[in-house]
């Protein structure tokens, strides 16, 4: 029996990792000291800039970002978070009426110009709804999770001490990608419809849009691919254990494996190059090159 090793984790506290978190799911190679972590993007930076985890969640985006200066980990096919994004831009109809199709030109708030969820938004209006994303004032809040990026000449800080919700309420942005949750009662969903405009997304684009997927450093992999195998069997056992769909359909925010999520990957990719946040485009099967080899898949 190979030794016991035990790994510094980035895990937030999701529903289909709770049973790996607490222990209901365990192996006899490998141990966990997660992070004291309640939203896991919150250490982003720790990860990709000072490389502090050995296994956790990533950003897709920031991953990408990160793989081209050479980021010491290796991607799994194994997403712990993925949702509809149409839901996550909003706007003050007290302001007056605004659709997407009238970005072109508007002031549009977002936590960070990098991160996935606004990456993602930003392809769909592009694509579906013919905004023109250099038209568009982007207001930032936060600096990008990977210190080698720069933001583009469309993007300008917020002046310190703003807030978000509050430029939007008070008619200093146009609209803002505010994540999952509107953060006011007075504020509505840009997409009409957005959920329905997200499940037909999701059917035409092949899959769910993917936000984090679990990463291990290399030097892990390469000394010990059997707790990367490990790592990956576990993951899958913590999402049964939630009860959640395991067929990996395109419906399922969270499928396992390298072919069901190759179209949503390829997208992405293709979505990070036009917008200038990756230098040249990755292939996906340059990204599970290694992964592809410990897993067998």
């Amino acid at each position: 029996m190979a030794d016991k090793i035990t790994l510094k984790a980035l895990l937030a506290d999701y529903k289909n990792a709770i049973a790996l978190k607490k222990g209901e799911v365990s192996s006899p190679l490998v141990d966990f000291q997660f992070a004291d972590v309640k939203v896991a993007n919150t250490a982003f930076k720790r990860m990709v800039r000072d490389k502090e985890f050995d296994f956790g969640e990533l950003a897709i985006v920031t991953y990408l970002q990160a793989k081209n200066y050479g980021t010491p980990y290796l991607l799994l096919p194994a997403p712990v978070v993925g949702r509809g994004q149409h839901h996550t831009i909003a706007y003050n109809p007290e302001k007056g009426p605004l659709r997407p199709q009238g970005l072109n030109g508007k002031r549009v708030g977002l936590r960070a110009y990098s991160v996935t969820t606004a990456t993602w938004v930003r392809g769909i209006l592009a694509q579906d709804y013919g905004v023109d994303l250099d038209s568009v004032k982007w207001v930032t809040f936060e600096d990008p999770h990977v210190a080698e990026y720069k933001d583009p000449p469309t993007a300008t800080r917020a002046a310190p001490g703003k807030e978000i919700a509050k430029m939007l309420l008070d008619g200093e942005l146009d609209a803002a990608i505010v994540g999952d949750h509107l953060p006011d009662p007075r504020l509505k969903h840009l997409i009409p419809d957005a959920e329905g405009a997200a499940r037909a997304w999701a059917a035409k684009n092949g899959g769910v849009p993917i936000n984090h997927m679990t990463v291990v450093r290399d030097t892990v992999a390469n000394s010990r691919p059997d707790v990367v195998k490990e790592l990956y069997r576990m993951l899958q056992e913590s999402k049964r254990a939630a009860k959640l769909p395991t067929d990996g359909t395109p419906d399922d925010p969270l499928r396992f494996g390298i072919e069901p999520n190759r179209k949503a990957l390829e997208l992405i990719i293709e979505i990070c190059f036009k917008q200038g946040l990756i230098q040249r485009r990755f292939t996906v099967d340059e990204l599970f090159e290694d992964t592809r080899k410990i897993l067998g898949l």
